[in-house]
């Protein structure tokens, strides 16, 4: 394995931000399948699809996902994060091949489930190297980045699609979907001369190159400064209780203290599927079809401003998400979206009616310009309510919950769950909007209300702690009333535990002459 750049590494902005490429390519997917929905050449070539087998072929991604997301929980404990992100790269650029090289929708389901394996390794591995790599200043900026290149990989990818739709024949979809296998390569190539978790190593007997690794990232090469000392001092003590605690198992996330933070990480994971996002971002083809917005080439435009609206909307959240809260944004999120989809909801309900469209029965909105508008704009508001709320959270939150001894296995379940609803509603998304059409709106709505309720009274504040400080609020007792927990529970100031450090040093006749000057 070649060593890394410790130029690079003294950069923790550069380390965190290089291994969000790997949720990057879950976007790739998401606009992979959106831009084919209604290309002609593809439904040839697959027989026509209809809601069932199409929400198959959608679904084999994140079923291949949820299979990944559970393997991490072994990879990353045992290879390590760094190693465990570039088998996911290598494990994208093979499911790219099959899927750009497939003639039956066998073939393209295989290839699909192996690129899914590969984001569902990215995902679940991205959040916890950033959240071990970043101090706790700047650690939701840095992991609310790979939403950032979700939305990223979801643009580029549509626009490759959008240019390819003029290309006559296969190559019309075949040539995007080999070419999402680049940066993949990038990823795998470039993880190389990045470092592995500091965390890790130390867990791994690698305690000296732990120290190096927190010195380039958090003291410009300085091993003394303050905040690199008390980080590793912190990561020390924690390894060093956790290895007395017992073997590190499933059976570690039902031990006290575990099982409420556990349900929080996957429980937030799976709203994140319950908002209707990923819907709205798969099939958002069906939901502008249903609107009244005809002409291929019209959706495919209108659909490449809710996949940039995406990518703007996400940059507020990166920038202050360490300023405004983990639960404030969640509760404002929720809200939020689900008054947008009773909206477009009860637009589709009052306007719309069962009719024909390409032979199919569907619900529609015809010949009513101002209701087709009003159902896209809000849409596009449903979507920036997601960007720079929901979207940034749900993997930032999950990665601040636990202890060194379940962090990989924990995060991994929670990624899971994320994969499991998001496989659920892949598959039953078409076939729900072909038997109810306008109340599926409403059903997802309905999502949003239920965890904003689940948040309020659940979900503690964790905006600016350490990993380690963050036990503390597991600590207080507040099971349903979260919103009564501080930002001062839990939290250390670092000159104050330097000074009291060194004070106890002093009392016990440890300190050196240096440090007592």
């Amino acid at each position: 394995m070649v060593k890394y750049n410790a130029r690079i590494a003294s950069n923790p902005y550069v380390v965190g931000s290089f291994a969000c490429i790997g949720g990057g390519l879950f976007g790739l997917d998401i606009s992979s399948m959106s831009g084919v929905l209604n290309n002609n050449h593809y439904k040839e070539q697959f027989g026509f699809p209809g809601p069932g087998a199409q929400g198959a072929i959608v679904a084999s991604m994140p079923a291949g996902s949820l299979l990944g997301a559970l393997t991490v929980t072994q990879l990353a404990d045992r290879l390590g994060r760094r190693k465990t992100v570039i088998l996911a790269g290598i494990f994208w650029v093979i499911g790219s091949i099959l899927q750009s090289a497939s003639v039956n929708r066998g073939m393209l389901v295989v290839g699909r489930i192996i690129s899914g394996i590969s984001v569902g390794l990215s995902s679940a591995v991205v959040p916890i190297y950033q959240s071990e790599i970043t101090a706790p200043a700047i650690r939701g900026r840095m992991v609310s980045l790979q939403q950032w290149a979700i939305t990223w990989g979801i643009l580029i990818q549509y626009f490759i699609q959008f240019g390819c739709s003029y290309i006559d024949g296969v190559a019309s979809f075949r040539i995007p979907w080999g070419l999402q296998m680049i940066p993949a390569i990038v990823l795998s190539l470039g993880m190389l001369f990045f470092p592995e978790s500091p965390r890790w190593l130390f867990d791994h007997g690698k305690e000296d190159e732990a120290l190096q690794v927190l010195a380039d990232l958090h003291g410009q090469g300085d091993p003394k400064h303050p905040l690199v000392q008390l980080e590793y001092e912190e990561i020390k003590q924690q390894v060093y209780f956790e290895r007395t605690e017992g073997a590190k198992s499933y059976l570690d996330l039902l031990k006290p203290g575990n099982p409420r933070r556990v349900m929080l990480g996957c429980t937030l994971q799976s709203w994140s599927q319950l908002t209707g996002m990923n819907v709205m971002m798969y099939y958002i083809v069906y939901v502008f079809e249903g609107a009244g917005l005809t002409g291929r080439r019209s959706n495919l435009i209108a659909d490449s401003v809710q996949y940039v609206l995406n990518v703007a909307l996400t940059i507020p959240a990166i920038i202050y998400i360490d300023r405004w809260g983990r639960r404030p944004m969640l509760l404002a999120g929720t809200l939020a979206m689900g008054f947008w989809l009773y909206l477009v909801g009860g637009l589709q309900g009052r306007f719309g009616h069962w009719g024909t469209l390409d032979g199919k029965t569907v619900w529609l909105v015809e010949n009513n310009d101002s209701a087709t508008k009003a159902i896209i704009v809000c849409s596009y508001f449903f979507v920036c309510s997601f960007a720079i709320t929901m979207g940034p959270v749900s993997w930032t939150y999950p990665a601040e919950l636990y202890s060194l001894k379940i962090r990989g296995k924990a995060v991994a379940l929670a990624t899971a769950s994320n994969w499991a609803f998001n496989t659920a509603l892949a598959f039953a998304v078409p076939p729900l909007l072909d038997a109810i059409g306008w109340k599926t709106y409403f059903i997802f709505g309905t999502f949003n209300f239920a965890c904003f309720i689940h948040v309020f009274f659940m979900f503690p504040e964790t905006v600016g702690r350490s990993l380690e400080e963050v036990e503390e609020i597991f600590k207080s007792g507040h099971v349903f009333t979260a919103w009564k927990i501080g930002r001062d529970v839990g939290r250390k100031d670092v000159a104050g535990v330097v000074q009291e450090r060194e004070h106890s040093d002093e009392e016990k006749g440890t300190a050196t002459p240096e440090e007592k000057a």
